[in-house]
């Protein structure tokens, strides 16, 4: 390669520099390309059927005119044709917008007039052309709510009641701390440490086990994977840019209590999500067991978030904003729950929040071991962090499964 960077030299030829960086990828074309049309790919795929999925994502239920409105798309790489309907084993007419033949990932609206009897339980099937079948179920026919001011407010109340309301609750134990002393400050930062850590396992395995019920084609481990670490690299950015997120002085502190509101929020934003969803299909009993043990489980997210800055004067100001900061996003979840839930975002956000809520521990490990590297194996900063995973694991279980 010359000095200047501008050539790139190979066997006695100079080329330009594009020419190097799109010559791998022409070829990788190329390859695929006889692969696809010479080689043994086109003659396995030729004359084979297609693997067809198709998946029914969300089954709303109107009542005038009464009918089931569906929202299906093609998770499989073949284009799916939707021929038929069937409602209880019958079959039914129906309507499907924008039209039949749904390519890869394509979405398509079907909707069936249909005399639905409040509380029965009902089954539809979708049959392709093909002849494969994709079942969907409605365990209680009840009408879905509608995108009115009534609704948006009910949505509203419901992530005060979970997030906000709980955190500003939990943050009341701040007199508390400030009364401790100095020397359980650490204990208060190792049980906000275990508050995290079971937070970020508790949304992980709540992303595994809806990655699994995912259509292949979305790839939900990696999903999940990706965005871990994504979230773990932008956030090492942020602290390091800022060079204040791990410091151990009143502004670092302060930095590192907000950072346990974001991921703490972010989380939260999964719960709404989940609170949301459950009334918008009309389970209420699931929805206010899940809005109960919610509202339970997360004061102890105040007491975390507060734990940093036990030993510092902050005003209100600085508490009512993380307070909003870590309870806001439950009433965005709740929003997006109740009115367009998806897994696949409901997956994105507790990953998130899963990899937020791992970088606030490594923050944390930072300001205890910068003191002395002793103080990570202390008797009282262990004890610390089992009484924060234990806390959250008690009022977990108030959560309704």
């Amino acid at each position: 390669m010359s000095g200047s960077g501008a050539a790139w030299e190979l066997t006695g030829f100079r080329h330009p520099l594009w020419m190097a960086a799109a010559l791998p990828i022409i070829l990788l074309g190329a390859l695929l390309g006889a692969l696809a049309w010479f080689g043994p790919l086109g003659v396995l795929n030729r004359g084979a059927p297609p693997v067809e999925q198709l998946s029914i994502e969300r089954i709303e239920i109107r009542a005038d005119p009464p009918r089931f409105v569906m929202t299906v798309v093609n998770a499989g790489t073949e284009p799916v044709i939707v021929a038929q309907v069937l409602v209880d084993d019958a079959y039914w007419e129906h309507s499907v917008v924008p039209e039949r033949r749904l390519p890869y990932l394509g979405r398509a609206t079907v909707t069936i007039p249909y005399p639905w009897v409040e509380g029965e339980r009902h089954e539809v099937k979708l049959l392709t052309s093909t002849g494969t079948v994709m079942a969907g179920e409605i365990p209680v026919a009840v009408e879905s709510p509608q995108f009115d001011g009534r609704w948006f407010a009910a949505l509203t109340m419901v992530g005060m009641y979970v997030g906000v309301i709980p955190v500003a609750i939990g943050l009341l134990w701040y007199p508390f701390l400030r009364t401790l002393d100095r020397r359980w400050v650490h204990v208060a930062l190792a049980f906000t440490a275990g508050l995290l850590v079971f937070l970020a396992a508790d949304a992980l395995a709540e992303s595994v086990e809806m990655a699994v019920a995912l259509p292949p084609a979305y790839h939900g481990i990696g999903l999940i994977l990706a965005a871990v670490v994504i979230t773990l690299v932008v956030l090492q950015l942020v602290a390091g840019n800022g060079q204040r997120a791990a410091g151990d002085d009143a502004a670092g502190r302060r930095a590192l209590a907000a950072f346990v509101a974001l991921s703490i929020g972010l989380h939260n934003l999964g719960e709404g999500m989940a609170v949301g969803a459950a009334y918008g299909i009309g389970e209420v009993a699931l929805g206010a067991s899940l809005v109960a043990g919610f509202a339970i489980h997360n004061v102890t997210e105040g007491l975390g978030i507060a734990g940093p800055v036990a030993h510092d004067r902050v005003g209100f100001p600085f508490l009512a904003g993380v307070g909003l900061l870590a309870g806001v996003p439950t009433i965005v979840g709740a929003w997006i729950g109740g009115l367009a839930y998806a897994p696949v975002i409901a997956i994105l956000f507790l990953s998130v929040g899963a990899g937020a809520a791992l970088q606030v521990v490594y923050q944390i490990a930072a300001i205890v071991r910068r003191r002395s590297i002793r103080e990570l194996a202390q008797p009282s900063t262990i004890i610390g962090f089992a009484a924060g995973v234990a806390a959250m694991y008690a009022t977990a279980l108030f959560v309704g499964a």
